[in-house]
């Protein structure tokens, strides 16, 4: 008599089969969250906190203030991305904090004011000397982020290192420019802003925002005070283009014309113009190359170079204004222009994009401290010319301030040579300083000029 053999059931294969695959999923689960928390793990270990000791030239004398800020290491040779806030060529002194907690030395590649970033090199002759490691962070594709999806912002919020915070993006594509966010510097007029309600404050500024996979997608650059959940972060694509120009020449160099866009929404009818078509010119720089081609406000840009331009929402800016800023710097820049019923083709000829800042310097015996004039800042308070220099500060009971000098003038002569340059003022200065004598100024406000003489 054969031995009786036991039958599955229907019902048992298929719980068999279930545990099986519930045995896979898990198994799944946990090698994925093992591969987020390396990814995790490598990115914290490339994140550093920055000190920075920097120079400033607003209280008639040079004074040095210390700040704190955030980076990520982004290659094995030690460049570190952050904001252009945190570290400037008024930095006189850089320091970074590794995840080990040593402090290395570091200098500055280069920045850009006008995306906020900017690139500096850790010492790597003292890392190799002191036997210390760091590793460095990847980029993700920025472009593929929502509105809804999971990130974290690490960094050094009011001093405490290696911090993480959780949000979402709010919004993928946000639009703002500032004229003076950056140290008094433009920014935000060539991308667009990723918008997070992850934590974001003061010491935040450079640190990476990451997706779940450890993947830098921003750089953190600003939140609103006095908002809740409002913070705003330099998208991962638009990092990698600076630091690829800056790690190879130190600056990024744009193309301008002069043009001050607007958003088109709900005017397209007054200027008879089909939905999502054209370019609204608020206005135009004085002097500017679209001013000496004729172009003014309320003129609309149908196409540049030949191709249709849509400007119709604010987030839309951006992208157009790169289209002219990425062209070499004395391209033709060929427009499509509607005035009224005429159809205008300038051909504009671009120049270099420069900031309204012009670069700073403090005359000490002089308690005198000025800005140089820069070409858009006399474009834009319709000056003459680009020469003298902009007092920005006077130190009580110092020549300058006994004489009557104030912040606001512009100074274009110093004993009758034209200031054509900060280096003829330091010039003048170094002689003062050697043998000092009775030195006559003459600045100009509103178009009136006036005499000072200031005595040793």
């Amino acid at each position: 008599m054969k031995p009786a053999t036991l039958k599955d059931s229907p019902s048992s294969s298929i719980t068999r089969k279930i545990a099986v695959l519930a045995v896979a999923f898990f198994a799944a689960v946990l090698a994925a969250d093992a591969a987020v928390s390396r990814g995790f793990s490598h990115l914290l270990d490339a994140v550093v906190r920055i000190d920075v000791r920097e120079e400033s030239f607003d209280t008639g004398a040079r004074r040095f203030t210390a700040g704190i800020g955030s980076g990520v290491i982004v290659s094995a040779d030690g460049l570190i991305l952050t904001n252009a806030h945190v570290a400037s060529p008024r930095a006189v002194e850089l320091s970074v904090t590794l995840a080990s907690l040593e402090r290395v030395n570091a200098t500055l590649v280069g920045w850009d004011h006008w995306t906020d970033l900017a690139l500096l090199r850790i010492d790597l002759a003292d890392v190799k000397r002191r036997g210390l490691t760091f590793t460095h962070a990847k980029f993700a594709d920025s472009d593929t982020l929502f509105p809804g999806q999971t990130v974290y912002a690490v960094g050094t919020p009011h001093g405490l290192t290696r911090t993480v915070t959780r949000g979402i993006i709010s919004n993928n594509r946000r639009y703002f420019a500032d004229n003076r966010g950056v140290k008094g510097y433009e920014t935000g007029l060539f991308n667009t802003w990723l918008q997070t309600d992850a934590a974001i404050n003061p010491g935040n500024s450079g640190g990476p925002l990451i997706d779940e996979k450890g993947r830098v997608v921003g750089i953190n650059s600003r939140g609103y005070l006095g908002a809740d959940n409002l913070a705003f972060a330099i998208p991962a694509n638009i990092a990698k283009r600076v630091v690829a120009d800056l790690k190879g020449d130190g600056e990024i160099v744009r193309s301008y014309i002069g043009i001050v866009p607007g958003a088109l929404l709900d005017l397209e009818s007054f200027y008879s113009l089909k939905q999502n078509t054209g370019l609204l010119i608020n206005s135009v720089d004085p002097g500017s190359p679209a001013a000496r081609a004729g172009l003014r406000g309320g003129d609309i840009v149908l196409s540049i170079n030949g191709t249709p331009v849509d400007g119709r929402f604010p987030e839309q800016l951006p992208p157009l204004l790169n289209i002219i800023a990425s062209l070499p710097v004395g391209s033709t820049v060929d427009l499509v222009v509607k005035r009224g019923e005429q159809t205008l083709t300038p051909a504009i000829v671009t120049e270099k994009l420069e900031s309204r800042q012009g670069e700073e310097w403090a005359f000490e015996k002089w308690g005198l401290t000025v800005r140089k004039v820069s070409r858009a800042y006399a474009r834009e308070n319709q000056l003459d010319d680009d020469t003298g220099l902009l007092v920005i500060g006077v130190q009580p009971g110092f020549p300058a301030a006994v004489a009557g000098l104030s912040p606001g003038y512009i100074i274009t002569k110093i004993n009758q040579e034209r200031i054509t340059s900060l280096d003829v003022a330091k010039t003048l200065h170094a002689a003062f300083v050697e043998k000092p004598a009775p030195t006559l100024i003459e600045a100009e406000i509103h178009r009136r000029v006036s005499l000072y003489i200031l005595k040793p």
